[in-house]
């Protein structure tokens, strides 16, 4: 007998986030948890503001209308959800969290059991000159070789000159340098501003320019020195003859993919496919879940075997996180088998 409780928690970012769609000082998220008579599964609904399909006003409410509708017929479809692919997530989590008998357990492995761990990119947030640089040092000093800076949101010059910064010191055999726009550049600088980052010897630019633009996008893809990797023009697209003629046509060199934001496991291994099929390379990210979101797409991270740092270090962001196992030492993210999970606060 499934019985399923809805538990929202607000996080407190330790300090406020600067995105180029503003700055975050805390963000909800919405645990799922599913019970059976042997065991319990968790789940997390992570919608971004203006930025998943499915944040709405209404989401507790309608998140709370399917809980009841799966408890009552003990059954549910995952893909009667497309049109809300954080719920998707979250009851996709928590069905193959239920599976297993050992908390927060989805993808048994040697990331798992603490013998593994995943290469992870240091992710710098938009602020002041000041700021960036500060948190460029930082994440050298514990240990990336692999960082990403969002850019977009100050100066340009402001942001070439902290590019350059690293460089003086850091040569690209050291350092290997990310950058996100999250579509800040207009279609008719793009080209001129990815030639001059990439003088910096820049790994790959995520969306230049705002998604949708696809005829703009396959032009900056042909012609770019630094090579570009889709993201938010990866969200609103659901059908998967769509999918293949989005990639097909703007041929980028890379995706990123947010499981968060997708819908699910199901979603990102369609995804996946798709790219493969066509020669795009990929990385998974996550999209700021809490320890219990993180963990989950580590664990199926990890069996994908993609020997790319990966975009999975935002869990460590709050003050009120929920208490876990997962650790992040010298630019990877593991698991120490001497901590425990404690979920007190979604359980009771």
């Amino acid at each position: 007998m499934i019985r399923i409780k809805i538990k929202k928690r607000v996080l407190q970012f330790k300090r406020p986030a600067g995105t180029s769609r503003g700055v975050l000082l805390n963000k909800p998220v919405w645990y799922i948890i599913i019970y059976n008579e042997n065991n319990t599964g968790i789940g997390e609904c992570n919608p971004l503001k203006g930025l998943s399909l499915d944040d709405i006003p209404d989401f507790e409410e309608r998140l709370l209308s399917i809980a009841t509708t799966f408890e009552s017929n003990q059954k549910i479809d995952l893909m009667d959800l497309a049109a809300y692919p954080a719920m998707k997530f979250g009851f996709e989590m928590a069905l193959k969290d239920l599976e297993q008998d050992q908390d927060c357990l989805l993808y048994p492995s040697g990331f798992t059991n603490g013998k593994s761990s995943i290469l992870i990119n240091g992710l710098v947030w938009m602020g002041d000159k000041e700021f960036m640089i500060k948190q460029v040092h930082d994440k050298l000093k514990e240990g990336f070789t692999c960082i990403k800076l969002k850019i977009g949101a100050i100066n340009f010059k402001d942001e070439m000159d902290i590019l350059k910064s690293i460089r003086d010191v850091f040569p690209p055999d050291e350092i290997e340098l990310r950058v996100d726009a999250n579509g800040a550049f207009a279609p008719g600088d793009a080209l001129d501003k990815l030639e001059q980052l990439s003088k910096y010897y820049i790994h790959s630019i995520e969306q230049p320019i705002k998604q949708g633009q696809w005829d703009a996008m396959a032009r900056l893809c042909k012609n770019s020195p630094i090579p570009i990797a889709l993201d938010e023009e990866l969200i609103a697209i659901r059908d998967s003859v769509k999918k293949a003629e989005m990639l097909s046509k703007i041929n980028p060199e890379y995706i990123i993919l947010k499981p968060s934001l997708l819908g699910g496991f199901t979603e990102t291994d369609q995804w996946i496919a798709l790219a493969e099929s066509l020669g795009i390379k990929w990385w998974i990210t996550s999209a700021l879940e809490s320890d219990i979101g993180l963990n989950a797409i580590a664990q199926y991270t990890f069996t994908k075997n993609n020997h790319l740092p990966q975009g999975l270090g935002t869990g460590k962001l709050y003050t009120n996180n929920i208490p876990s196992p997962l650790v992040i030492a010298n630019g990877s993210l593991g698991i120490d088998s001497k901590l425990k999970w404690d979920l007190t606060e979604i359980i009771n």
